[in-house]
C-alpha cells in the first residue's frame, strides 16, 4: 500500500487531538482538535478535516497502561478506530502512545514558559501536540 498523507487522532473522553503527516517527507504538524461531548465525537468536524486532508492512513493512538495492558480509554480508543474505519471505509492502525500525552506536557509546558503559547489554548495544544507525536512514533517504526 502505497502511503503519503497520514492524520492522527489522540482520543479523549473530552476533546481529540488532531495532526497530519506525510510519510514521503516524514513531516509532522498538529492541526486541529475535536470536542467530545457524551462520548460523543464532533462527527461533523472530522468528516470535515478528512474531506480537506485526505489522508491515506489514519492512526489512533491507543493508551496503554504502563505495564502495556488494556485500560478503560484504551478500550474507548479501540471503539473510535473501528468507529471511524466503518464511517470512512479508510485504513486505521493503533499506535501505543503511552508516553505521548507526558510528552506532549512537556513540549507544551515549555512553550508556555517562553511566551509562545498563551494559557487559554494549552489543553487543546496538548492534545494536538500528542497526535503529532503518535504519527512521529508510526514513521519511526516504518524504518
Amino acid at each position: 500500500m502505497s502511503l503519503n498523507t497520514i492524520m492522527a487522532f489522540d482520543y479523549g473522553s473530552k476533546r481529540i487531538g488532531v495532526a497530519i503527516g506525510q510519510q514521503l517527507t516524514a513531516t509532522t504538524r498538529p492541526l486541529d482538535t475535536v470536542t467530545v461531548r457524551q462520548n460523543k465525537p464532533d462527527w461533523d468536524h472530522i468528516s470535515r478535516l478528512l474531506k480537506e486532508w485526505r489522508p491515506d492512513l489514519l492512526l489512533i493512538g491507543l493508551p496503554l497502561a504502563e505495564d502495556g495492558g488494556e485500560q478503560e480509554m484504551s478500550i474507548a480508543a479501540r471503539r473510535f478506530a473501528n468507529r471511524l474505519n466503518g464511517r470512512y471505509q479508510l485504513p486505521v492502525e493503533l499506535v501505543d502512545e503511552r508516553f505521548s500525552s507526558i510528552e506532549a506536557e512537556e513540549i507544551v509546558v515549555a512553550a508556555r514558559r517562553s511566551g509562545q503559547l498563551k494559557k487559554s489554548k494549552v489543553k487543546r495544544a496538548v492534545d494536538q501536540i500528542a497526535a503529532k507525536l503518535i504519527i512521529q512514533t508510526w514513521l519511526a517504526g516504518q524504518h
